[in-house]
């Protein structure tokens, strides 16, 4: 007898998309390539962590037509506590910073028209 189906667990906003968790993503790769589900969990999983290693190390990846992911530094900075308006000294630190490439900027940008905005050149 196999477990009841759960429902999807992601959540859906008419103006954003759903959110689509790592096993979900791995299911769908796994079914296009015909590798077990498991395994391209891994791969993923090990994808991911390559990922991280390289960016802790300060290295720059870069994805042809999908984007870059780096490292920057911010400077430190006096900040000020929006409760009790007293200045904070906040740390110098490393952030992430992803640049969106062509082709995912291609797809992700251009929106579908709604339904109720005017057709072009009305």
């Amino acid at each position: 007898m196999s477990a009841p189906e759960r429902p999807n667990p992601a959540l859906h906003d008419e103006d954003e998309g759903l959110t689509i968790t790592k096993r979900e993503l791995a299911e769908r790769i796994a079914d296009k390539v015909g590798l077990g589900q498991v395994q391209t969990l891994q791969v993923v999983q090990c994808f991911l962590d390559e990922i991280v290693m390289e960016l802790s190390k300060g290295n720059r990846l870069e994805f042809r037509d999908f984007g870059v992911f780096e490292t920057v530094t911010r400077k430190a900075r006096t900040a000020l506590n929006p409760k009790t308006l007293e200045k904070v000294p906040v740390d110098r630190r490393r952030v992430v910073k992803f640049k969106v490439g062509r082709l995912l900027k291609q797809r992700v940008v251009v929106l579908p028209p709604t339904p109720d905005a005017p057709a072009a050149g009305a």
